[in-house]
C-alpha cells in the first residue's frame, strides 16, 4: 500500500505539480490549499507525511508544527529562504526544509529520506520497548522428530501466503518461536515482528497498547501514542494467549482482521493496518467460543490456518539436540565444555515434561550449575519438578482423520519406544506383552529406526 502524503500549498500550480511528481514515483497524494481544508482531511485520515508551505493565507505553518509532528513528519516549503525561518522550522520539529521553486529530483529524494528516517525511528522505539521487556527464549525449531518436521512443513506452506495463522499448544512449547518462523519465512521478514502478551495487560491498557491513543483519550493521555499495530507496519503482529482478551476487544480485533482498519483509543479516524496477524493460545478456542467466552466469528477468522505446536513428550527424539543447544548457548559460566552422560540423557528422555521446552531449559541450566567443575552432567545433577498435569496424566494420540486400530497401535508403540530410548524390555513391560511380541510389532510397523 503506497504511503499517503498531504500537500498543503495555496499556489494551485505548485500544488498540482508537487502531487504529480510524487504520484509518478508511487506515492498516494492529496493536495489542499489552506489549513481549513487540511484540518478537514486530517480529521478523517492520517497521512504518512505532510508537505506544507511555511505561510498560508489562513495561518502560519511554523506555529502549527509542534502539534503536527507528534503524528507524522513534516517538510516545510518556503519562497523566502531565510536562515531564521529554516532554524525556526527545524527547532519546531520539521524533518526537512525545501526552497521554492522545487526541483523534482530533490523533492523525491527528500521525501524518501524523511519517510525512511521515520520508519527507522519507529523501529528504534520498538527495539527499545522489546529490550526493556526482553526474556530469554528457549529455542524451538531444533531437532529431527516427525512432529517437528510436520510443523516445518506447515510453516513452509503458509508463511509466504500472508494468511492469518493460529498456533495452538501447551505453555512452554515455543509458540512464539513458531510465530517468528512464520514471519521470518514470509515476505514481511524485513519489517518488524511485534509480540504482545495478552495475559499481562489489563483491558484498558491492552487497547491503548494495541491500537494506540489520542491526546486526551483518558486521564494522563497528554500526547498521542501510536499503538503496536502501527509499530508493526509492514510486518507481523503476534498476539500470544489471545484467548485471554476481553470480548469487547475481540470485536475490535475482528474488525481489524476483516477490514484492515482500526482506530486509536479516543480517535475518530480510520487508520490502515498493514500487518499480518499471527495468534496463539494454550486453550481450546473452539471450546471457549462454544461456551461464549470467545467470539465464534473471531475464532473462525483466526482458524483459517492452524499449526499445532506439539508438546515435548511427543518429540522426545529432539531432546538430545535441545539439550546440546542449551549447553552450548547458556549465558552464564562457560569455563568447562559440558556433556551429558547416557544415564542422565535417558532420564531426560523418559520424563514427561509438563513444562515442555521451557522446563527442559531450566533443568539443563540448573544441572550445569550443580555439576560445578565436572565435565559430565550425571543423573544426580538433574532436578525435576515431579509435577503432573491433566496433559501428562493421560495419553493423547492425535490424528487428522478417524484412525484404524493398526494406526493407533503403531503410534502408541512409537511413543513408548521414543520415551524409553528403544529399550524393548521396558516397552514390553509397559504394554504387558512379551519382548518377542514387541519385536514383531516393530517389524510389522517398520519402526526399526526408532528401536
Amino acid at each position: 500500500m503506497p504511503s499517503q502524503i498531504l500537500v498543503v500549498e495555496d499556489d494551485t500550480l505548485l500544488n498540482e505539480l508537487t502531487c504529480t511528481y510524487l504520484r509518478e514515483v508511487g506515492y498516494a497524494t492529496k493536495g489542499v490549499r489552506s489549513w481549513a481544508e487540511a484540518n478537514r482531511f486530517l480529521a478523517a485520515q492520517e497521512p504518512a507525511l505532510i508537505i506544507a508551505d511555511a505561510r498560508l493565507p489562513d495561518g502560519d505553518s511554523l506555529d502549527r508544527l509542534p502539534d503536527l509532528v507528534e503524528n507524522q513528519p513534516v517538510i516545510v516549503l518556503t519562497a523566502y529562504g531565510s536562515v531564521r525561518d529554516a532554524v525556526k522550522a527545524i527547532k519546531a520539529g520539521a524533518s526537512e526544509y525545501l526552497l521554492k521553486p522545487l526541483n523534482p529530483d530533490e523533492l523525491v529524494l527528500m521525501v524518501e529520506r524523511t519517510l525512511n528516517n521515520a520508519a527507522l525511528l519507529r523501529d528504534h522505539e520498538l527495539v527499545l520497548r522489546q529490550l526493556h521487556a526482553k526474556e530469554q527464549k528457549a529455542s524451538y525449531l531444533i531437532g529431527q522428530s516427525e512432529a517437528l518436521k510436520q510443523v516445518k512443513d506447515l510453516l513452509g506452506a503458509v508463511a509466504p501466503s500472508g494468511m492469518t495463522v493460529l498456533i495452538q499448544g501447551e505453555s512452554g512449547t515455543g509458540k512464539e518461536l513458531v510465530a517468528r518462523a512464520v514471519h521470518d519465512l514470509s515476505g514481511r521478514a524485513a519489517h518488524s515482528f511485534v509480540a504482545v502478551d495478552c495475559c499481562t495487560l489489563q483491558e484498558n491498557l491492552f487497547e491503548s497498547e494495541l491500537f494506540g491513543h489520542e491526546r486526551g483519550a483518558f486521564t494522563g493521555a497528554d500526547r498521542q501514542k501510536k499503538g503496536l499495530i502501527e509499530c508493526a507496519e509492514g510486518g507481523t503482529l503476534f498476539l500470544d494467549e489471545i484467548g485471554e482478551i476481553e470480548l469487547s476487544l475481540q470485536a475490535k480485533l475482528l474488525r481489524v482482521l476483516e477490514t484492515g482498519k482500526f482506530r486509536r483509543l479516543g480517535g475518530t479516524r480510520d487508520l490502515e493496518a498493514n500487518v499480518r496477524v499471527v495468534a496463539a493460545s494454550n486453550r481450546n478456542l473452539e471450546v471457549l467460543s462454544r461456551s461464549g467466552e470467545f467470539r465464534l466469528d473471531l475464532f473462525y477468522r483466526l482458524s483459517a490456518f492452524v499449526i499445532n505446536s506439539p508438546p515435548l513428550r511427543e518429540r522426545r527424539n529432539d531432546i538430545p539436540f535441545l539439550v546440546d543447544h542449551f549447553i552450548r548457548n547458556h549465558d552464564f559460566s562457560r569455563r568447562i565444555n559440558k556433556t551429558v552422560s547416557s544415564e542422565a540423557m535417558r532420564k531426560l528422555i523418559e520424563y514427561d515434561w509438563p513444562g515442555n521446552i521451557r522446563e527442559l531449559k531450566n533443568v539443563v541450566e540448573r544441572a550445569i550449575i550443580l555439576s560445578r567443575d565436572k565435565k559430565r552432567i550425571k543423573p544426580e545433577h538433574l532436578t525435576f519438578s515431579g509435577l503432573t498435569s491433566a496433559a501428562t496424566a493421560a495419553v493423547y494420540l492425535s490424528f487428522d482423520h478417524d484412525p484404524t486400530f493398526e494406526e493407533i497401535e503403531a503410534r502408541y508403540l512409537r511413543m513408548q519406544l521414543e520415551k524409553h530410548s528403544g529399550h524393548r524390555a521396558k516397552v514390553a513391560e509397559i504394554l504387558g506383552i512379551s519382548e518377542r511380541s514387541v519385536y514383531r510389532l516393530i517389524q510389522r510397523y517398520q519402526l526399526t529406526h526408532v528401536a
